[in-house]
C-alpha cells in the first residue's frame, strides 16, 4: 500500500510510549491557525479572484487596496486573506470580533488609525462576522472608511445586500470567495502533513487516498479539513519507533460515519444516484430507500438527491400523476428548510411515493423527439396566424389574421395549426393509459379531433 511518509524529524522526538495510541498536540494552538498561510504563495483557493490577472490579485500588485466585503461560506481564508493583504501592504492589521466588541472599542482603534497615519502608517481593520453589526456599529466606520483613515475589510457569511447598511457598502467593493474544491483541500492537507510546524517531531504513515476522504467530508472548509487531520493523527497508532499510523479505521472513527466508500465526485456518487433512480423506477421502494441511506449517511448532499426527484417526478411519472412534481419539490424545500439528518424522512417519503406512483415517460419522449426536430429544422417558420402584430406592418404582412381567441368560443379551442407547416403531422405527446394520463389521453384525443374536423375512436385516439 502506498504511504505517505511524512516529517523525517529528529529520532527519538517526543512521539509517546512504544505501541499506543494517540500523540501529544503540537504547541501553538489548533493545526488550522499553526499553519495559517503569511503569503499569497501559500494560500490555497479563490483563483476567480487571486489568479494571474484576476482582479483582486491585480489590486494587491499595484498596492491598491480599497475597502472590502469578503462574503463566503465558513473556513474559506477570509480572515487568512485579510492578514495576508495587511502583511503585503505593510500595514498595521487589527482583527476586530463583532461578537465581542461595541462602538467604545471601535472609536478607540479608529483614533489609533489616525494616528498611525500621522506616521505614515496604513492601518487595516479587518472585521469577521460584521453581519453581526447592528446599525449604529457599522455607522461608527463609515466616517474613518470615507477619510482614508482605514482600510475596512469585512468578513460575512450573509448576504451584503441585506446585512450591511448601504451607505457603507456602497464604499466597500464585494468580493465572493468560493467554498474550496476537494482538489484545493487535499492540496492544503498535503501541505499540512509536509510541515514541521504541524506535528511536532512525529513522523506520520497516512494511506494518500485519505486525504480526498477527509477533504469530501470537510465540504468546502479549510478549517473543519485541518481539524479533522489533526484528530485523526493524534488518534492514530504510534509504533515502537515512535512514528504514527493514520489508518482508515482511525479516521473512519474520527469523522463518524462511513464515508470510506463514497466518493461524492467519483464514479460511485454516478453508481449509487443511479441505483436510486433506476429503483424507483422499477417501483421498489425497499431498495430505493436503501440506495438513499447509502448516500445520506455517506455525506452526499440532501439537495442533489431533492433535485434528482424533481427530475424523476417528471421523466418517470409525469402526467400519470400530476401530485408526484409538487412533492418532490416540497421535498426539495423541506431539505432546505431542515438540512441532515432532520430532512431524512422528507426524502424518504418522496422516494417511496414516487417508486409507487403509476409510470409515464411520455413527457420525457415527446420533448425528446421535439427536440430532434427543433435542432434539425430550425428555419421553420412561425405560422401567421399565430404571429405577434403590434404595427400596422406587420398587420399589412397577414401577421395574426385568422387567429380565433379560444375563451371566445364554446369548446374553448379553435380549429387553427399551430405547429409549422411542414410539421404539421407531427405528434410528439403520446400518453398512456397509466394512472391520472388516462383522462389527459382522452382530453388531448377530443382536442385532436376538434381542430382537426375529425372522429375520436373506441381507443381515444382521434
Amino acid at each position: 500500500m502506498n504511504q505517505l511518509s511524512l516529517f523525517d524529524m529528529n529520532p527519538g522526538g517526543s512521539a509517546g510510549q512504544n505501541g499506543g495510541t494517540g500523540m501529544a498536540p503540537a504547541a501553538g494552538g489548533p493545526l488550522a491557525d499553526r499553519l495559517r498561510p503569511a503569503s499569497l504563495e501559500e494560500y490555497v483557493g479563490q483563483q476567480h479572484l487571486l489568479g494571474p490577472g484576476k482582479i483582486l490579485r491585480q489590486l494587491l500588485e499595484r498596492d491598491q487596496i480599497p475597502s472590502m466585503i469578503f462574503w463566503g461560506p465558513p473556513g474559506v481564508g477570509k480572515t487568512t486573506l485579510a492578514s495576508i493583504i495587511a502583511n503585503r501592504t505593510r500595514s498595521a492589521f487589527v482583527n476586530f470580533s463583532a461578537v465581542t466588541s461595541g462602538i467604545k472599542e471601535i472609536k478607540e482603534i479608529m483614533l489609533q488609525a489616525q494616528e498611525n497615519r500621522a506616521y505614515g502608517i496604513r492601518t487595516l481593520v479587518f472585521v469577521d462576522e460584521i453581519h453581526r453589526f447592528n446599525k449604529a456599529q457599522q455607522d461608527a466606520f463609515l466616517p474613518y472608511v470615507e477619510r482614508g483613515s482605514i482600510t475596512l475589510i469585512g468578513a460575512t457569511t450573509e448576504n451584503p445586500s441585506f446585512e450591511i447598511n448601504a451607505a457603507l457598502l456602497s464604499r466597500c467593493k464585494v468580493f465572493v470567495l468560493k467554498e474550496l474544491t476537494e482538489e484545493d483541500l487535499v492540496e492544503l492537507l498535503s501541505r499540512a502533513l509536509a510541515d514541521r510546524r504541524s506535528f511536532g517531531s512525529a513522523r506520520v504513515h497516512m494511506d494518500p487516498s485519505l486525504l480526498p476522504v477527509i477533504a469530501a467530508f470537510a465540504d468546502g472548509d479549510a478549517r473543519t479539513a485541518l481539524n479533522t487531520l489533526e484528530m485523526a493523527v493524534l488518534n492514530g497508532e504510534i509504533a515502537s519507533d515512535g512514528s504514527v499510523a493514520v489508518t482508515h479505521e482511525t479516521l473512519e472513527q474520527c469523522l463518524g460515519k462511513k464515508t470510506l466508500l463514497y466518493d461524492k465526485k467519483g464514479e460511485e456518487h454516478y453508481n449509487l444516484i443511479s441505483a436510486l433512480h433506476k429503483s424507483m423506477r422499477n417501483c421498489d421502494p425497499d431498495a430505493a430507500v436503501y440506495w438513499l441511506a447509502r448516500m445520506l449517511e455517506a455525506g452526499e448532499d440532501p439537495l442533489f438527491i431533492a433535485r434528482r426527484l424533481i427530475r424523476f417526478a417528471s421523466e418517470d411519472v409525469g402526467l400519470a400523476d400530476p401530485q408526484a412534481l409538487p412533492l418532490a419539490v416540497a421535498a426539495y424545500q423541506a431539505c432546505h428548510f431542515n438540512g441532515m439528518p432532520e430532512c431524512n424522512l422528507n426524502l424518504t417519503q418522496a422516494v417511496v411515493y414516487l417508486s409507487l406512483a403509476p409510470r409515464s415517460n411520455a413527457l420525457y419522449r415527446a420533448y425528446e423527439t421535439a427536440k430532434a426536430d427543433a435542432m434539425t429544422r430550425l428555419n421553420q417558420p412561425v405560422p401567421l396566424v399565430i404571429r405577434n402584430a403590434p404595427t400596422g406592418l406587420m398587420e399589412e404582412l397577414r401577421y395574426g389574421e385568422g387567429y380565433v381567441y379560444a375563451h371566445d368560443t364554446r369548446e374553448k379551442m379553435a380549429r387553427m395549426t399551430c405547429l409549422p407547416e411542414d410539421l404539421k403531422d407531427r405528434r410528439y405527446y403520446l400518453p398512456t393509459e397509466e394512472g391520472a394520463e388516462g383522462i389527459q389521453r382522452q382530453r388531448l384525443a377530443q382536442s385532436r379531433a376538434f381542430r382537426l374536423g375529425t372522429k375520436v375512436d373506441e381507443t381515444g385516439d382521434s
